[in-house]
């Protein structure tokens, strides 16, 4: 006997940093399983890995998640959440002023990639008069090959994603895509610069395009008013 199909609706929605337009569907039983157990290791890698592979089959292959930006990724992942499991989310936000808890419903479908130095998301600087970098958001694909260490050791993750934030170093006569070197070699050119050029990137990496909402309310325990500025997908799902 035959059991009848169902269908599954399809959306569509724009990659921000490219704008291609691309179609997907919500994710079914079977990638939500494939979600919970990756959020219950709490591995970063394990959620990483399980993100990618729930927006390839839910875009029907036609997106490869190691080409995607992070907050593109972030973005297409919000945006397939809201479509299976619903828009409406309730976070619990702090007050500035008296530190209290308030619960705060978000339409997570709104929440859109914020472009703070307009749309231009690659940059070329020169570091010395002879040598610069290219540097781009971080992709998917560099992200996977950090070796992200513990959380708290703050400076040696720094340190990886501005590695990961070069995508070419040239001097006048030639260019070295980043991918054709060794991570030692990179981490070496990266272990070379002065506190002024390090500045540098770390100013293109904090200004990279992010998931952002400014959150208005009424705070339960003060009853002041209160604003905060929801960030990275994280803060979308605290």
């Amino acid at each position: 006997m035959m059991l009848p199909i169902l269908e599954t609706p399809k959306f569509e929605t724009m990659i921000p940093s490219s704008k291609k337009v691309v179609e997907f569907r919500p994710y079914l039983v079977k990638e939500e399983k494939i979600l919970m157990i990756a959020l219950e290791s709490n591995d970063e890698r394990q959620m990483l890995r399980a993100m990618k592979e729930v927006i390839r089959a839910c875009t029907f292959d036609k997106i490869n998640p190691d080409d995607l930006a992070i907050f593109d990724l972030e973005y297409l992942f919000l945006k397939l959440r809201a479509k299976s499991v619903g828009e409406n989310v309730t976070l619990q936000v702090k007050c500035k002023t008296c530190d209290g808890s308030t619960p705060v419903d978000i339409n997570i479908d709104e929440v859109e990639v914020k472009f703070p130095n307009g749309k231009d998301i690659k940059k070329s600087i020169w570091l010395t008069e002879n040598v610069g970098i290219t540097l781009r958001p971080i992709s998917i694909k560099s992200l996977s090959r950090l070796d992200l260490p513990d959380p708290s050791d703050k400076t040696a993750r720094i340190m990886e994603l501005l590695a990961a934030s070069i995508e070419t170093i040239f001097d006048r006569e030639k260019v070295y895509p980043v991918e054709d070197v060794s991570k030692e070699e990179i981490m070496a050119f990266i272990d070379s610069l002065n506190r002024a050029q390090i500045g540098k990137i770390e100013e293109f990496v904090t200004s990279l395009p992010k998931l952002e909402k400014e959150i208005k309310f009424t705070c339960a325990k003060c009853t002041g008013q209160s604003e905060i500025t929801l960030s990275g997908i994280q803060s979308f799902f605290a």
